[in-house]
């Protein structure tokens, strides 16, 4: 209840992108963030199944994965230029160079950080992961959070994803927007000096 009143006074004036990767939490926190602050809730990856007709594994299956990164980058950008809102990102989606930029450039990005064993566990709920199929899931995901965690941590903001109830990571979101919010001029400030 502690992250929801701090919502009375939190205005978001731009789309907040969650990062992170598959397990972290983005859908699922980010359906939450969104009723929370009263923005609309959109999944990049529903998006881009819905633009291309087919699963993202389909996507991947007929067209490999550069296809993919490609039309998720056109379709990234095409939500950062709508309103505000809360956008759950694919993993990959901020690793892109062009995409990382367009998101720096229009949104607020938040990192969902969380760490092997918790996405171990999130991931193997679900059998839709076209990049967990190539091997065994534990090594492709300290494979990715090796190649991945340092790009990640030029989001604007780092939350820990926290194993439990999802209203504990929701409150950490809510709290760490209040605060990157409420000092715009002194972050301004800090990347000038």
């Amino acid at each position: 209840m502690d992250g929801m009143s701090a919502t009375e006074t939190l205005t978001v004036p731009k789309t907040i992108v969650l990062v992170g990767l598959m397990g972290a939490g983005k859908s699922c926190i980010g359906r939450r963030l969104a009723t929370a602050l009263g923005l609309e809730f959109v999944d990049a990856d529903a998006e881009i199944e819905a633009a291309a007709g087919c699963t993202i594994e389909q996507i991947f299956d007929a067209h490999g994965e550069a296809a993919f990164r490609d039309g998720e980058r056109r379709v990234i950008a095409r939500l950062l230029d709508q309103p505000p809102r809360v956008l759950a990102s694919g993993g990959g989606s901020f690793v892109d160079p062009a995409t990382r930029e367009a998101i720096r450039a229009g949104a607020i990005s938040v990192w969902l950080r969380a760490d092997l064993d918790i996405l171990l566990r999130r991931t193997g709920r679900r059998n839709n992961r076209p990049l967990l199929k190539r091997g065994d899931p534990r090594t492709i995901l300290q494979g990715l959070m090796a190649e991945r965690y340092p790009v990640y941590a030029e989001a604007d903001i780092t939350v820990d994803s926290a194993d439990g109830p999802p209203e504990v990571t929701l409150n950490r979101v809510l709290e760490a927007l209040k605060a990157y919010l409420a000092a715009p001029e002194s972050q301004a400030e800090g990347a000038t000096e």
